[in-house]
């Protein structure tokens, strides 16, 4: 059963409309201050104070440890809780597990990026917009906090104890080399996503190689299970990426590789083949002008909860919107069932 602690824990974050309880608040005022004070931190640091960089990296821990503590917090309930009690109260807990993933990752983002957020907000929400509670203060607190349709998603019909963490590429993620790009989560991710394994490059190359400081990581206890990947500026990018990225791939990769791989599955392997030495269809100019940063996602099967993959979305959203973005698009196949799926699944 749940422990007094993770009771108390559940009552602090639904303390009462207009009031949080303790818990609630420590989380408040740690993303509040992380937030006004992350221009102390980054690679390289745009404040000289060193003390001030410490200072901003001890809090970001303790709120790391917050937001898991709650996530756990949603886990233990879901396994413990009498089945009427749980489908009365899942689907808030649910709500705060999803927006703290995104929030965390966030804060870990702030702190691990090579570029200075500005951390643009635009102009208010009309209060109505927003939900109240502690949901609405975190969802105000992100930099797409405005946009309130990517918030309103219903819970799932049946409630899932599965512990998922989601954290920016790190500089520990080791890199590939000649141009590639890919790296272990790359791999692994290419793995879950049932790709060609002798081309893990095809799923994120050209992201980790040009834009991986918008490259976002979601494991569940099982490994890497999801990504989020994006290019503030897309016409740069797709620029260098059939200038350079792509000749050296198909360098690499040539087109009759394909005949000689039945090992490691003859048709995974021809389409991934195909895939790079395919010319890359033109974005047109109407689409990079009103929607200027370029995105993709995606998750394993394995992952059913739609919540981890809308914290995806957000905490990749909030990125881009931090260092002015003002929209995004993302570029599927229409023959691709499974993306199209997942695209319209998140809404």
């Amino acid at each position: 059963p749940l422990t007094l602690e993770e009771v108390r824990m559940l009552v602090e974050l639904f303390y009462l409309p207009y009031h949080h309880g303790a818990l609630a608040q420590e989380l408040l005022e740690h993303f509040r201050w992380l937030r006004a004070n992350s221009l102390s931190v980054g690679v390289p640091a745009t404040a000289p104070d060193a003390c001030g960089g410490t200072r901003w990296r001890g809090r970001a821990q303790s709120f790391q440890l917050l937001c898991a503590q709650t996530c756990r917090l949603h886990s233990r309930f879901v396994s413990t809780a009498g089945r009427a009690l749980l489908y009365d109260l899942h689907p808030y807990l649910w709500d705060i597990r999803n927006m703290l993933l995104a929030a965390s990752a966030f804060v870990l983002w702030l702190g691990c990026q090579s570029i200075t957020a500005p951390i643009l907000l635009g102009r208010d929400a009309e209060p109505w917009a927003r939900r109240g509670g502690l949901f609405g203060e975190l969802q105000a607190l992100l930099p797409v906090g405005n946009s309130c349709d990517l918030f309103y998603h219903p819970p799932p019909l049946f409630p899932s104890s599965q512990l998922y963490l989601l954290r920016p590429l790190l500089p520990l993620d080791k890199l590939g080399h000649e141009g590639e790009g890919c790296s272990e989560v790359s791999q692994g991710l290419q793995a879950q996503l049932s790709c060609a394994p002798a081309l893990p490059g095809r799923l994120l190359g050209s992201f980790l190689s040009l834009s991986p400081e918008y490259t976002f990581v979601l494991e569940d206890e099982g490994g890497p299970c999801g990504y989020a990947a994006g290019a503030l500026h897309a016409e740069g990018f797709l620029q260098q990426r059939d200038s350079s990225w792509l000749p050296a791939i198909r360098h690499k990769y040539p087109p009759d590789l394909g005949a000689g791989g039945p090992a490691l599955g003859q048709d995974a392997l021809e389409e991934a083949v195909l895939f790079f030495h395919a010319e890359p269809l033109a974005v047109p100019q109407p689409v990079l002008r009103r929607f200027p940063s370029l995105v993709q996602l995606g998750t394993a099967p394995r992952v059913l909860d739609v919540g981890a993959s809308r914290s995806l979305a957000l905490c990749l959203l909030s990125a881009l919107r931090a260092n002015g973005s003002r929209g995004v698009f993302c570029q599927v196949s229409d023959a691709d069932r499974q993306q199209l799926s997942f695209y319209s699944k998140l809404g």
